[in-house]
């Protein structure tokens, strides 16, 4: 049985990253999914962290010592980054991939014994201002109370034009082409729209007299689940939506769906077989 652990939305929590190579190390997984937002946030206090490079100074030297501590035994890492992590960092973190410490799988298809992994890091507008990974989801079409792709900023240069009319549906459709995703593994950031995943705590919260939308996932994530019936979907994003919702995992078709994010301040471990994903559980650590 391939034993597969997804942690998500760890914002350079060192407290939280210990605790993951902990498990690591104890269990022995064949292959660990990183779902992004992996780097320090100033949105979270508890994010601060003494390493000016958190990449190279803090992650990319555990892994390395994780590495020569498991020899054989070190997993195939799969890691996407997040909509609070800058672009700018993405040549660190292929740095990190050259290493072969993991491998970054963003916009691409990676195979995995008999499967595939596919990575996607952008999620639908947000109110926040940075938008390196945030994408129109199926239109222009823009929620209450947040700010459109070029109303943000950017940590590297965008092509207007890029940014104005690229869609996560037209970029998950590029992404899979015709190809079978039967027995497909999908770490994605957002997570699909009106599931157990994407719940937000905007119980009774309105701007300019519109109700919010307390479901804040990706219409085009949910359409590309329903039409391709992926073997597991892998989503972060809305720390709250386990605790609000009850359930840390969702089913579409055949398509096991889980979450990692958490609001608390354990880590939480997502552990699942790819030939048993229904089997999966959830734990805090």
């Amino acid at each position: 049985m391939t034993l597969c652990l997804f942690a998500t939305d760890l914002h350079g929590q060192t407290a939280l990253y210990q605790k993951l190579f902990t498990l690591i190390a104890e269990k022995r997984p064949a292959a660990v999914f990183l779902g992004g937002d992996l780097l320090p946030s100033p949105l979270l206090p508890g994010a601060t962290t003494l390493h000016e490079d958190f990449l190279n100074d803090y992650l990319a030297s555990h892994l390395a010592r994780l590495e020569n501590r498991l020899g054989p035994g070190y997993p195939d890492i799969f890691v996407i980054l997040g909509n609070d992590d800058g672009r700018a960092e993405e040549a660190a973190v292929l740095d990190v991939a050259a290493r072969n410490l993991w491998t970054y799988v963003h916009g691409r298809r990676i195979g995995f014994g008999g499967h595939e992994i596919y990575g996607y890091a952008y999620v639908p507008p947000t109110p926040f201002r940075l938008k390196d990974w945030e994408r129109y989801d199926v239109s222009r079409h823009v929620d209450p109370g947040c700010l459109p792709p070029e109303e943000g900023s950017h940590s590297v240069p965008v092509a207007e034009r890029e940014i104005r009319n690229a869609t996560i549906d037209a970029d998950l459709k590029r992404l899979a082409g015709d190809r079978s995703t039967s027995a497909a593994v999908f770490l994605f950031h957002a997570p699909p729209y009106q599931t157990n995943l994407d719940r937000a705590g905007l119980d009774g919260q309105m701007i300019d007299h519109v109700p919010l939308d307390v479901h804040v996932g990706s219409i085009a994530i949910r359409r590309f689940i329903e039409a391709r019936q992926p073997l597991v979907t892998l989503h972060g994003h809305v720390h709250e939506s386990a605790r609000l919702t009850g359930s840390w995992r969702d089913r579409i078709g055949r398509t096991e769906m889980f979450t990692a994010a958490h609001d608390g301040s354990e880590l939480a471990a997502v552990w699942f077989h790819l030939e048993d994903p229904a089997g999966a559980t959830r734990v805090l650590v």
